[in-house]
């Protein structure tokens, strides 16, 4: 499978990458401004419905903008997945029984390895085809001129694609991701029972050799960062799943008694409040 280009001579790229001349800040002088704080990006989905152009978040909630393509640089990819109560995989108000955030390590409901996870696997979704788990793919796409990427996630019908644009635009070239322009867009799939939109890439054009090596060192900085925060969150989560297991652990489980009328501690003898003396 071949991925069209739309520059083929070697010519400096027109793609504006940060301006970073003069400023040589690393990790280490961000430290203490990054302290407590939690990195964030304008997230971007596939939309549903078999939709053609993507909603940009904007200062203003009510009025998005649209378009039909992005374009920019893949600064850095990682797997990602959840796992939903039936019925509520695409309502964003519901959060997830359990999820990764590098598709290794599940927290949550069931939790663990998600290479043993049985809902990891084909058959276990709701249509008897899929993974109930839904495998996602998380991009963080610099765009022309811009120092903070875009977060786009790529659902389970998108995943085959970018992989299979991966290995030819890049693995077979012995080239990083972030060392091309690309181009991502949508096309309309009708598999009889559903309609829905599926991410395509292009490959627009190869940054230039000096290109390359006046924005290695934002790529490194910038990877190290999220990797940095995938980790936070994941030891975040595990902090919470360990509350949990505590909380159910240390707190006695509450039921009704037989009569209907008193309650009793699980393990313990009913203690009839109207007829026996309450231990002090």
């Amino acid at each position: 499978m071949s991925y069209p280009e739309t520059t083929t001579m070697a010519t400096a790229s027109a793609f504006n990458l940060p301006t970073m001349a003069g400023l040589d800040f690393g990790n280490d002088d961000l430290a203490d401004d990054m302290e407590g704080l939690t990195l964030s990006f304008p997230k971007v989905k596939i939309p549903s419905g078999g939709a053609l152009q993507f909603e940009l978040p904007t200062g203003d909630p009510e009025n998005p903008e649209y378009t039909r393509f992005l374009q920019g640089v893949i600064l850095y990819h990682h797997a990602s997945g959840a796992y939903w109560p039936e019925g509520c995989e695409y309502d964003d108000n519901t959060a997830p029984l359990c999820s990764t955030v590098d598709g290794k390590q599940g927290y949550g409901t069931p939790g663990g390895a998600c290479a043993a996870c049985e809902l990891n696997r084909y058959g276990t979704a709701t249509d008897g085809r899929g993974k109930a788990c839904k495998n996602m793919r998380i991009l963080y796409l610099l765009q022309d001129g811009d120092y903070i990427p875009l977060q786009l996630s790529l659902p389970p019908t998108s995943l085959r694609p970018f992989n299979d644009f991966m290995n030819a635009a890049f693995v077979a070239r012995r080239r990083p991701a972030w060392s091309s322009v690309v181009q991502i867009g949508l096309k309309r799939v009708d598999n009889g029972n559903n309609t829905y939109s599926v991410a395509t890439f292009r490959k627009v054009e190869d940054l230039q050799p000096e290109q390359v090596g006046e924005f290695r060192a934002f790529v490194e900085s910038f990877r190290q960062q999220a990797k940095e925060m995938l980790k936070n969150r994941a030891e975040l989560s595990a902090a919470r799943e360990g509350e949990e297991d505590q909380y159910a652990t240390a707190n006695t489980e509450y039921a009704v008694a037989d009569s209907g009328q008193h309650f009793c501690i699980s393990g313990a003898d009913v203690i009839d409040g109207e007829r026996e003396e309450l231990p002090h």
